[in-house]
Order: C-alpha cells, then sequence, then structure tokens
C-alpha cells in the first residue's frame, strides 16, 4: 500500500513547477508528496517554491524536511495543492478528516487554482458513506447538542478520542464529532445542512472541490 501511496504523490508532485505555491496536504499519502518534494528541491530539480501547510503537524514536517514555508497571509492564492482523502465518489466528491486537520485542508482548497487529490484504489467508492463516516468538527462549547443534530439527520455520531482516551482536539482548538449517515446520495445537500448550523465548524464533505484525481492501483 505505501508503494501505491508513493506512486501517486510522485505523479502529482510531477505537476509542480518553479515558482508555485503549493498547498501542501494532510495524511499518510500526502506525505509521501513532502518528502517527494523534498528531495526534488535537495537535487536542484526544483526550486522556487513555497507551500502552506494543512497542519501544526505537516507544517513541523515541512521544515525539518528542508521545504520553505509561506502562509495565506503573505500569498493572494495557491497554485496547485496536493491533497489525500479518505474516500472519493464518481463525481469526485470526498470525504476527508480521518487525521483531523479537515479545516485547514478545506481553507487551503478553496484558496487553490488546482486541488489535486492522491489515493490509492482502496478510497475510490460508488457513492460517499459506503467505506468511511464524515468528521465534523465542532467548538467545544454545546457540542452535545451538535451530537443531537447530527442524530435528528439519522446519523450513528462518536467524539473523536486520542489513544489515551482524552478527547481529540483540532489544530484550531475544537473537537471532532465522527458521524456516520450510511450512504450519501446528495453529498451537496447534506454539506449545505452542515454548515448552515452555529456551532458546526467545518465538516468533511469536499464538494466540487477536486480539479483532478490521481490513483494508484496494482494495475
Amino acid at each position: 500500500m505505501d508503494d501505491l501511496k508513493q506512486k501517486a504523490a510522485e505523479k502529482a508532485v510531477a505537476l509542480v513547477e518553479p515558482g508555485m505555491v503549493v498547498g501542501l496536504g494532510e495524511g499518510s499519502t500526502a506525505l509521501w508528496a513532502l518528502r517527494a518534494i523534498a528531495r526534488k528541491l535537495a537535487d536542484g530539480s526544483l526550486h522556487d517554491i513555497v507551500g502552506v501547510p494543512c497542519s501544526n503537524n505537516y507544517e513541523r514536517i515541512a521544515r525539518e524536511l528542508g521545504i520553505p514555508l509561506t502562509t495565506l497571509e503573505d500569498c493572494d492564492h495557491i497554485d496547485l495543492t496536493i491533497d489525500g482523502a479518505d474516500e472519493v465518489d464518481p463525481q469526485l466528491n470526498l470525504i476527508k478528516g480521518g487525521g483531523g486537520a479537515l479545516l485547514r485542508e478545506k481553507i487551503v482548497a478553496q484558496a487553490s487554482r488546482r486541488e489535486i487529490i492522491i489515493v490509492d484504489g482502496s478510497k475510490l467508492s460508488p457513492v460517499l458513506g459506503t467505506k468511511w463516516h464524515v468528521p465534523i468538527e465542532v467548538v467545544p462549547f454545546g457540542w452535545g447538542s451538535q451530537r443531537r443534530f447530527l442524530e435528528s439527520l439519522g446519523a450513528r455520531v462518536t467524539l473523536r478520542q486520542n489513544k489515551t482516551g482524552s478527547n481529540f482536539i483540532t489544530d484550531q482548538g475544537n473537537f471532532i464529532l465522527d458521524s456516520h449517515f450510511g450512504l450519501i446520495h446528495d453529498p451537496a445537500a447534506l454539506a449545505a445542512t452542515l454548515s448552515a448550523r452555529a456551532g458546526i465548524v467545518e465538516h468533511g464533505l469536499f464538494v466540487g472541490l477536486t480539479s483532478q484525481l490521481i490513483v494508484a492501483t496494482s494495475e
């Protein structure tokens, strides 16, 4: 599986050109892209790029790898973002947020001229919700009311926790409610319902944001 992820990442990194601002996605597949960018910078085949990381953790990793970084305060757009996904449907709608960085990932995606999604073949589904739940980031205040709201929509909801049993906290200091809706036949409608709810900061449905999908399979 790592070999497939690496191949998808390297295919995407081949699209990065000198002078670009590059969105640096979160997750195990996106990590391969970080490493590939760092190698190309080190050997001189890529130069004059800056990255915008989607999480504190990947900001740290990018710095350790020697990738120059910037922020959305210092640049007015991102040329190309390379990110992964937890699930992809035939219309290139996504579920993201398994790593907990969905809010920053969506901010970066919306600021990007091209959003390149890299996955292995196991992430493809005929309908979103077939394999994955929807992570929903909520403010800690009143999070129980958000849980009841999501349950009223038919979801089975779990407050995400760390391995130690403590509540998972996002980079913005919020909670994540992992919400199992079952098959999501109209992701745009569900996304609009979730976005309209006060207290829901962001959700893991990425609708209409993907420019290109790169899939690595054993074939």
